[in-house]
């Protein structure tokens, strides 16, 4: 594409940054605009698997991942009582070989800070609502709550799950509460590692409950991602805070472990929320206006892929804006080459919360037994069934786009 591109994100989260800085290594100009009134993210851990690794590897980043992530040894399911191990694998000895990249556990902020760190402060507006997006016959103007609007060639919705972009080109729909809730802590570590949490991706599995426990900050904090079925509506934020008595007493009976590091956990620094879901939609743009991340693919936590498929995506669609001959080819590649596979994540998101939350003791054992049996016969297969999501480059998307090109 020869012309110079303007390109308007609104949002800038993880996709949002994650776009912008992509654009610019490619010579394309990026203004973000954000409500917050600074850059910044939910202290939260994330887990940048080797798919979103090596995309951040191509976006300059590897020195830097490097320097704030911590290397799990493995991923190991346990018994919510017990204890014991369900299945192991390795992940430190064998992501590189069998995957191309390393897997990370990673402090939410501290992957929001390196993405950013080089956009010019010229590029972005803080403390702006987006109200609205037009569609011209050239472009896209989005409008903001102050009266200000703002028209590029490409306006790019990154404005999470209840995206502004999206109902603007679609309508208003609400998304669905799915019955669970989920609680986010953080526990500071003196010492490595505490003697009741091992140095991996831990997911303790329960009736109707499960846990997920990883090291972040190099070692310095433990992260906690703990899901619980729950008939009552509960908020979908990140901020809405909790205690450590409301922690323990859903937890009730779990592993010593589990409540060992629970004990731990600040009150002040508990928060929880509501996990919300979308079907998978079968368009995300409409003339030169198109939507990123949770806002075009919103999804449950239960396969960690939030955060890398909007790293995908802003990867894959400033390839596509570069190499593509107009702004509508590109968009055109840009969905052809994510919505099936962000859909295919989706669903099987879903499908994880089914399995790790199974309410029998009949249902977990046949669970738990096909698990070992897979293991038997693969001992590096990712228990939770990922190889093909960690498989995936999205940075060998022009190959794919020449490809099809060449096809048609």
């Amino acid at each position: 594409m020869n012309k110079t591109l303007k390109v308007g994100i609104v949002g800038a989260g993880i996709g949002g940054v994650a776009l912008a800085r992509a654009l610019r290594l490619r010579g394309i100009d990026a203004y973000l605009f954000e409500r917050a009134g600074a850059f910044g993210e939910i202290g939260a851990g994330v887990q940048i698997t080797p798919n979103a690794a090596k995309v951040l590897r191509a976006l300059g980043l590897a020195d830097q991942l490097d320097r704030v992530g911590f290397l799990p040894e493995a991923m190991v399911g346990r018994n919510w009582d017990t204890g014991r191990e369900l299945f192991r694998t390795p992940l430190r000895e064998i992501c590189p070989r069998l995957f191309g990249a390393d897997f990370y556990h990673v402090h939410r902020a501290d992957v929001h800070a390196i993405l950013c760190q080089d956009i010019p402060a010229d590029r972005v507006r803080f403390n702006v609502q987006c109200v609205g997006v037009d569609r011209t016959a050239h472009g896209a103007t989005a409008r903001f709550s102050d009266g200000s609007s703002f028209e590029a060639d490409l306006i790019v919705g990154a404005d999470g799950i209840h995206s502004v972009v999206r109902d603007a080109l679609w309508g208003q729909s609400k998304a669905s509460f799915t019955g669970h809730m989920c609680w986010r802590a953080l526990v500071p570590v003196a010492q490595h590692p505490l003697p009741f949490v091992s140095p991996d991706a831990s997911f303790w599995m329960g009736p109707k409950a499960h846990i997920v426990t990883y090291y972040v900050k190099g070692g310095a904090a433990v992260n906690i991602v703990a899901v619980n079925e729950s008939a009552e509506w509960v908020a979908e934020s990140w901020t809405e805070p909790s205690t450590r008595e409301e922690l323990l007493a859903a937890y009730q009976g779990w592993h010593p472990n589990i409540i060992a590091l629970f004990e731990r956990v600040e009150s002040s620094q508990t928060f929880k929320w509501g996990l919300f879901d979308r079907d998978p939609m079968q368009a995300w743009s409409q003339g030169r206006v198109t939507l990123l991340g949770d806002a075009a693919h919103p999804m449950l936590p239960f396969l960690s892929q939030g955060a890398a498929m909007a790293i995908e995506d802003g990867y894959v669609l400033a390839a596509a804006l570069s190499h593509c001959p107009d702004v509508e080819a590109a968009l055109r590649a840009y969905e052809a080459e994510r919505r099936p596979r962000t859909a295919r994540v989706q669903l099987e998101a879903r499908e994880r919360g089914r399995t790790y939350h199974l309410s029998t003791p009949e249902e977990q054992r046949q669970r738990d037994l096909e698990m070992q049996r897979q293991q038997a016969q693969n001992p590096n297969a990712v228990g939770i069934k990922a190889e093909w999501v960690y498989e995936y480059d999205a940075t060998r998307c022009i190959e794919r786009f020449d490809a099809e090109q060449a096809v048609a």
